[in-house]
């Protein structure tokens, strides 16, 4: 987390200044994980943020910081 914080390792995170984390979900298995993360960018920002909103509709900071 502090590599995304400082914009390190993830050209998106770098490019765009994403430093908060405001939705997660867990998997136990790395496929699973990958398998949803290319359905989501698959979406619109429309649904992203309705996602968002359903568990986390002030858009608060989910990771403390390290």
């Amino acid at each position: 987390m502090s590599e995304h914080r400082l914009g390190e390792g993830n050209s998106f995170a770098s490019k765009y200044r994403c430093r908060n984390v405001v939705h997660i979900e867990e998997y136990g298995e790395v496929a699973d994980a990958i398998k949803r993360e290319k359905q989501l960018k698959k979406w619109n920002r429309d649904w992203k943020e309705a996602l968002i909103e359903q568990e986390n509709p002030e858009w608060l900071e989910l990771m403390p910081e390290d």
